[in-house]
């Protein structure tokens, strides 16, 4: 592909963006939560671990913790044997009690509504922070998980690996009313059609503005067979 200017990367970025829309209108955050804590332990959970599964666990677990400050009391081991399907239980545990402990230390009980304070908690990065800042407080983030960034840069948006700096670089391309639900979109299309390894490129909605449209396979029934329906995990 020849050099692309900005002006001509925004309009595909932006139209690559209108084209997500209409193929995924109901793209919405797959993990369930009730509050602004239940959404922060979810996606905690969901590291390494599919959003069906964080569901088959969740309910159990906010049952027994309602309030911060019962995650902040909680016996250790029985946290651990609730979560222990979604993997990595032990270092999740620690880092949903140590959310919770430093919630009720710093911020009187009440999950901060401002990156700069979600990121000061244990287990807290800017993806999560952005999960929770987009969904449970209607602040626009971009949620740059491994999705989002295999996307970006096979659309050919970005040869960036950073997070952060993938963060931002797409960030000055949709407009920022449009992250959060941006991020869902993009985050579909992975789960559902943009794989990894074969990519549905045959049925594919972006495939005239990809570059790396050929790297699955092409023909309509053989890409058929690789899209995997929704709601998703």
């Amino acid at each position: 592909m020849p050099t692309e200017s900005r002006l001509a990367l925004v309009r595909r970025a932006r139209r690559m963006n209108r084209i997500l829309a209409e193929t995924y209108p109901d793209a919405h955050c797959e993990l369930d939560f009730g509050t602004p804590l239940e959404l922060l332990v979810a996606t905690i959970l969901s590291a390494q671990c599919t959003d069906k599964r964080v569901n088959m666990v969740t309910p159990t677990l906010f049952a027994k913790y309602p309030t911060v400050e019962d995650y902040a009391a909680a016996d250790r081991g029985e946290v651990e044997t609730i979560i222990r399907s979604t993997g990595f239980f032990r270092a999740k545990t620690n880092s949903i009690i140590g959310m919770a402990q430093a919630v009720c230390e710093r911020y009187g009980g009440v999950v901060p509504k401002r990156l700069k304070d979600l990121v000061t908690l244990p287990g807290v990065g800017r993806k999560t922070a952005n999960v929770v800042l987009g969904n449970a407080f209607g602040v626009p983030g971009l949620t740059v998980d491994t999705h989002f960034q295999r996307l970006v840069r096979r659309f050919g948006w970005t040869e960036e690996s950073d997070p952060v700096k993938i963060e931002h670089f797409v960030g000055e391309l949709i407009p920022k009313r449009e992250w959060t639900v941006f991020s869902h979109r993009l985050i579909w299309h992975g789960r559902r059609i943009c794989h990894a390894r074969r990519p549905a490129c045959g049925v594919c909605p972006l495939a005239a503005l990809c570059p790396s449209y050929g790297a699955g396979p092409t023909d309509h029934e053989n890409a058929q067979k690789l899209v995997r329906p929704g709601p998703f995990s």
